[in-house]
């Protein structure tokens, strides 16, 4: 820069005296002297050789940004003063930008590699609705996703700061259009004092004046810049989601909140990386809820099966593992999981249990309760399971009620279509005209009565045996055995009303007397 030892010296001098003693980084921004500071084209000061000078370097806080100016007088022979023009910026930005992108990726690469080795990975089982054995939901993996924090905790304050620098220091804030002081001030360089108040003025101006911001210029020189450095933040994820899909989770609400966190202008490319880099992760996570999906799918193979399906509990493990690994912002991409693959199940139940539909009702009744008992904890705090926890409870409500009707009616056919018969007939006969009807006299109550209530105990206990029979959650047993009392006395109790109204003279068992009865098996 200078053109001589001396002014090598003068130059070391001015720059060791303005940091001095500082310990905030100080940013020199080289600019030509003009009068005015400006950039502009070359101009003979009055033929004479003046000597290389450094006029100042100073440092201005101004919010929270820190700027400094070296200024320098440069000379050719003949005494021609020399300006740097704006449009042989083009090169040098894109030089720049090109060095420190290599800095940046080698940087990038050798951290993500160091943190990857210095990172010892559990077994982590990944498929969850195959296989003999579900995945262990307590495998701790939070070193991963730690190691994925360090990294954006490392670079992108980095990658922000050299944003803004480059931004600042490659001159993308262009001079305001505000009029510059007249051209013949540029001649007032004779006395060093002058040429001090000049560089005095040049930067309260460049303060104080506002600038006009080159958007597109600055957008490219931030994507020659930084491009190519995601795609180690890229291996980074993958490795992740090898290990545990479920990272996925845990790496999207660590993105989110850098990206909430971003508010510099010059931010826009960190803020494009950070964006892609939340894609790739939901990519990755969409990836591993339809591969689950698909592992229920295959459940549905055309052909009766029973009991409960192992996808039904083995969903709740994997609900309590995702819900561990929820922070920040990333409920709904949780959610959204949840609605895939919790629909899927229900198709799938509903697909299997149409290959016997004799034993539909409790193939129903027993995955739904399985699904109930399995979430009810997870249910109380998420709303999404606990929308999906009633509609499995009202499935299992229909399915218990169909059941039991088929097992009451199985024992007592005949008690309950007699009943059945006088319902009918009293919308459109008085109940003293019924008993004269075919079938529904006096003596056909009887018959029924006694050959359906005649050693009642022994027509209960071969309910209760047939309620068991095709049941293989054996702890369903006694909720179901109390609903099927329940039901058996409100159906016994309306027979009862019935024979009050048309046969009044005739005695039959009383409510109290089955009620009873009942509770003594």
């Amino acid at each position: 820069m200078a053109k001589s030892s001396a002014d090598d010296k003068e130059l070391r001098r001015a720059c060791e005296a303005a940091i001095e003693g500082t310990k905030q980084n100080v940013v020199i921004c080289i600019r030509v002297a003009k009068s005015k500071g400006a950039w502009g084209k070359g101009k003979v000061v009055k033929g004479q050789m003046a000597k290389p000078r450094v006029l100042a370097i100073t440092s201005k806080h101004r919010g929270d940004r820190f700027k400094a100016f070296l200024r320098v007088l440069k000379y050719t022979n003949g005494g021609e003063l020399e300006f740097l023009d704006r449009s042989s910026l083009t090169p040098l930005r894109k030089s720049y930008c090109s060095s420190i992108n290599q800095l940046l990726r080698r940087e990038t690469r050798e951290f993500a590699n160091e943190l990857r080795a210095g990172t010892k990975p559990p077994k982590v089982q990944s498929v969850w609705f195959e296989g003999a054995s579900a995945p262990n939901p307590n495998v701790d993996t939070s070193m991963i996703s730690e190691a994925y924090s360090k990294m954006l905790a490392v670079f992108v304050p980095l990658l922000v700061d050299e944003s803004s620098f480059l931004s600042f220091f490659m001159r993308f804030e262009g001079p305001s259009p505000n009029p510059t002081r007249d051209d013949d001030e540029d001649e007032d360089l004779d006395t060093d004092d002058a040429n001090d108040d000049d560089l005095d003025r040049d930067i309260e101006e460049n303060d104080a004046n506002k600038c006009i911001v080159e958007p597109g210029a600055l957008n490219e020189s931030l994507r020659d810049l930084l491009d190519g450095i995601q795609e180690d933040f890229y291996a980074t994820v993958d490795w992740a989601h090898r290990i545990d899909p479920l990272l996925c989770i845990s790496m999207f609400g660590i993105t989110k909140k850098y990206l909430s966190d971003l508010k510099a202008e010059t931010a826009g490319y960190v803020r494009l990386l950070l964006d892609a880099m939340e894609d790739r992760i939901t990519n990755l996570f969409t990836r591993f809820v339809d591969e689950a999906r698909h592992q229920i799918e295959r459940f549905d193979k055309g052909v009766k099966q029973t009991g409960v399906m192992s996808f039904v509990p083995r969903f709740a493990l994997l609900a309590t593992r995702m819900e561990h690994y929820i922070q920040g912002q990333n409920r709904d991409l949780v959610d959204q999981a949840y609605i895939k693959i919790i629909g899927i199940m229900f198709v799938i139940l509903e697909k299997i249990s149409q290959a016997d539909p004799k034993h539909s009702d409790i193939f129903i009744l027993e995955n739904y309760a399985s699904f109930q008992n399995s979430l009810y904890e997870l249910a109380n705090c998420v709303p999404t399971l606990a929308k999906f926890y009633h509609q499995a409870s009202e499935s299992y409500e229909q399915s218990c009620t169909r059941h039991i009707s088929v097992i009451i009616y199985y024992q007592f056919e005949r008690l309950f279509q007699f009943a059945k018969r006088i319902e009918d007939l009293m919308l459109t006969n008085s109940p003293e005209e019924i008993p004269f009807q075919v079938g529904l006299s006096k003596s056909d109550l009887r018959k029924v009565v006694k050959s359906s209530l005649s050693g009642v105990d022994k027509h209960i206990t071969a309910m209760h045996k047939k309620l068991m029979k095709n049941l293989t959650s054996e702890e369903l047993v006694p909720t179901l055995w109390d609903k099927c009392k329940k039901e058996f006395l409100d159906k016994y109790d309306s027979f009862a009303q019935l024979s009050t109204k048309v046969y009044p003279s005739e005695n039959i068992p009383s409510v109290t007397e089955i009620r009873g009865l009942l509770a003594t098996m």
